[in-house]
Formats: structure tokens, C-alpha cells, sequence
């Protein structure tokens, strides 16, 4: 078995119907392949939709009960049959020439450990106007990831693919799995399980490369395009960026008294600049306030 393609779903089986029928249209690449799909303990029709999808796909399924992105990807590791296991989403559609790109790339460079493709979004409707003008600043929040047309070589302390679309030798998969302190959770949890999977395996002296035409498109539904989203997305990081470095700060009555001001500043500041309409100038206090708030909730729950 040449490549397992896993997808960890939990509760969108709309949106894996959708994935699932551009899967089966893949070209036919050389050596066999599979599709793991981890059910992480959905309660919606995600069931239902996997039995329709047998004898259309080389089809395996599995059961996570943990809930977490990382243990349903913990548990994809441990059942995936695959020489490398090419990660992507239940809300991300493939080309036909996905995969056939991905072994192409295996073949250029059999070395390395570690691939990664251009991630482009599938917006529905029509994004706001804000959300356009400050595309290049905030395309990370909505996983979308282009790091140019040509092929490099990947480095631990660059950029690096992001969890919808990149593969790893199944070697030093297996070596470096996903911590479950990390990962999207129901609706929170925190970021960054995969990326801190690739940055150590690289750190660790593999090679990885950019694979320019292993491309896809992610889902990015009219919920997700508020404001909202990205203080709550911002939060998250804030909460991230604190598990490796807890506050020691002053306090009040037990609380981070430096962060609560911090978010009173920056709040002031955003709806300020609220006022001008420019997201230009009111996204920076917008990211440091909600990133303030994450750490706040990270230190108020660790005190419990």
C-alpha cells in the first residue's frame, strides 16, 4: 500500500458527502491506495454517508471516541496501512490530479518525509468587503496557505503546510504523532497539532518539500465570515501560545492583572479604529485583544 489518504470528520456529513464524491474521482496513481476516514464519535448522518461511498472508494473506516483532532488523526496513524499518509478535511475538496502530484512528488524525492500543497479557499457567497481587503493578513484563520508555484525545500524554522493538505512518510508518522493538548476540540480547543508534528520532524533532520500542484479548496461557510470568527480563532491562539508559556504576572484577586488591561487597551483601540471602516487599522488591536482574552481563559482555568 502506497498511500493512505485519512480524513478525521466529526458531525458535517453534508460537507464529507461533498468531499468524499471528489475523492472518488481521483486519478488512478501507481501503487495501490486507501481512504481511512476517522468517525470522531459525529452523532449526525456521517455514518449513513460512509456506507454509501463502499465500492465507489477503497474504503476503510474507523471510530475515534476521544473527541479531539487529535486523537481522531492519533487513531488514523495507528490503523493507516499506507507507506505515507496524506492528510486532508471533511470540508476540503481535491482535484483529480491530487494525489498523482503527491506520488509524483514521492518519486522525485523518495529522502524525504514531508510534503505539503497550496490550500485556496471556496467561499460561500460573497465575502464581505472587509474580509477581501484584508485577505493577505488573515488568510491563515481560514487554513488558506499559498507558498508560491515553484517546488522548495521545506524548512523548520519557515513556513510550513497546514493541516488540509500535507503528507508524511508513514516512518516518522508513526515516530512523531499528535499531542492531545493541541488540536480543535467541538467548537475550541487549541491550534497548531499539525504544524508542531512537521516543525519536529524537520527539526529532526528529514527533508520536506512544497508540492506546488497538490492543491485544494476549503470550505469556508458564511458563519465563518464575521468577526466574530476571528476573535474567537484569535482567542484560540491566545490560548495556544500560553500552554508553553504560562503566566507568572502580577495578579488581582487571583486574576492576570497585565492582560486585563492589556484587553482594555486593546479594546479601546479597536473600536476606535472601528470607526474609520479600514480593517487595516482595526484588525491589529482586534487580533491583540483576542488573543489576550484566550490567555485569560487559559489562566482562569488553569487556577481551577
Amino acid at each position: 500500500m502506497r498511500f493512505t489518504v485519512a480524513v478525521c470528520t466529526w458531525n458535517r456529513a453534508a460537507l464529507l458527502r461533498e468531499s468524499l464524491g471528489h475523492l472518488a474521482r481521483l486519478r488512478r496513481v501507481r501503487g495501490d491506495w486507501e481512504l481511512l476516514v476517522v468517525n470522531n464519535n459525529s452523532t449526525d448522518d456521517t455514518e449513513r454517508v460512509l456506507e454509501a461511498f463502499e465500492g465507489r472508494l477503497p474504503l476503510r473506516r474507523a471510530f475515534e471516541p476521544k473527541p479531539g483532532h487529535s486523537h481522531a488523526r492519533n487513531a488514523a496513524v495507528r490503523e493507516a496501512r499506507g507507506e505515507y499518509i496524506v492528510w486532508t478535511d471533511d470540508d476540503v475538496l481535491v482535484g483529480e490530479d491530487w494525489l498523482a502530484a503527491y506520488a509524483r512528488a514521492v518519486e522525485r524525492h523518495p529522502e524525504a518525509a514531508v510534503f505539503g500543497g497550496p490550500i485556496r479557499p471556496r467561499f460561500e457567497g460573497t465575502p464581505p468587503a472587509w474580509l477581501s481587503a484584508a485577505w493577505r493578513d488573515i488568510s491563515p484563520v481560514f487554513a488558506a496557505r499559498e507558498l508560491g508555484d515553484e517546488p522548495f525545500e521545506l524548512n523548520c524554522d519557515g513556513e510550513l503546510p497546514y493541516g488540509a493538505n500535507f503528507a508524511v512518510r508513514m516512518r516518522e508518522q508513526k515516530l512523531f504523532t499528535y499531542n492531545p493538548a493541541l488540536g480543535r476540540m467541538f467548537e475550541g480547543g487549541a491550534l497548531g497539532e499539525e504544524t508542531t508534528v512537521i516543525r519536529s520532524i524537520l527539526a529532526a533532520g528529514a527533508k520536506g518539500w512544497w508540492v506546488p500542484d497538490a492543491a485544494v479548496e476549503h470550505w469556508i461557510p458564511k458563519r465563518r465570515q464575521t468577526v466574530g470568527y476571528l476573535r474567537n480563532y484569535y482567542a484560540l491562539q491566545g490560548r495556544t501560545f500560553l500552554k508553553w508559556d504560562r503566566y507568572v504576572g502580577p495578579t488581582f484577586r487571583g486574576r492576570p492583572l497585565l492582560i486585563w488591561g492589556g484587553i482594555l487597551r486593546a479594546e479601546l483601540a479597536y473600536a476606535l479604529a472601528r470607526l474609520t471602516g479600514d480593517p487595516h487599522r482595526w484588525l491589529k488591536p482586534l487580533v491583540e485583544a483576542s488573543m489576550l482574552r484566550g490567555a485569560v481563559i487559559r489562566t482562569l482555568n488553569d487556577e481551577r
